[in-house]
This record gives structure tokens, C-alpha cells and sequence, in this order.
């Protein structure tokens, strides 16, 4: 086994830079930005697991079921998510949260949000 080691970079690799994504749907955003850029610093052979960075314009987004596991740690800006019981949570810089598989959820980014992301599927 292979052991990687690398420290997540909030503006991705300096050669690279972040790159645009298109994760949300462009019908969503809730301003004229329609920004959403990301980097990838790893991804297993089969897809199941990534981790990066990601940063995405205002928007607004219904989620039946949400795709995967997820943990961030938000860099900077803001995001609210609605639970299908109508509690909430604001996360903004330096909160960490996890949203499991299957959630139900309104993601909505308040402030452009700049995450640190581990996706497991």
C-alpha cells in the first residue's frame, strides 16, 4: 500500500490553481455570480473517495437525498443547511460539519463559500 501524505492548499496546487465545476445546478444561484470552482488533491482509483477545495457563489439548493458522506471545513463565506425538520445550522469560517448519506437538506450559501472537503461514498 501506498502511503500519501499532502497538505490541502485553500487556493488548490500552485501550478494549477482551482478549476471550474459544475456540482450545482446553474438554475440554483441566487445571484448574477455564478462562480463555482474546484481542486482536487486526491481521488481513489474508483472514484469512492475525494478530497479538495471548493468554492461556490450564492445559491440555493433542495436536496432529497444528499449523494454522499460528506465532511468540510468551511475556509471562508457561509452556508445554512435546513434539516427536513426545520432546524438549521449556519456554518462559516472554521466550523467543521459532517452531512451523512441520504440527508435530507436545504444547502443554502449564503456568502460564496470556500470549503476543504472528504467525500466518501
Amino acid at each position: 500500500m501506498t502511503t500519501k501524505v499532502f497538505r490541502l492548499l485553500p487556493d488548490g496546487e500552485p501550478a494549477t490553481g482551482m478549476q471550474p465545476s459544475n456540482f450545482t445546478d446553474q438554475d440554483t444561484f441566487t445571484t448574477a455570480d455564478k462562480r463555482e470552482v474546484n481542486h482536487t488533491f486526491f481521488q481513489t482509483e474508483d472514484g469512492s473517495t475525494l478530497s479538495g477545495v471548493w468554492e461556490c457563489a450564492p445559491c440555493r439548493e433542495e436536496i432529497d437525498a444528499y449523494p454522499a458522506h460528506e465532511m468540510m471545513t468551511v475556509l471562508a463565506g457561509s452556508v445554512t443547511l435546513t434539516n427536513a425538520d426545520g432546524s438549521s445550522d449556519t456554518f462559516t469560517a472554521g466550523d467543521t460539519f459532517f452531512i451523512a448519506k441520504g440527508t435530507q437538506c436545504i444547502w443554502e450559501i449564503t456568502e460564496t463559500l470556500r470549503k476543504y472537503y472528504m467525500i466518501s461514498e
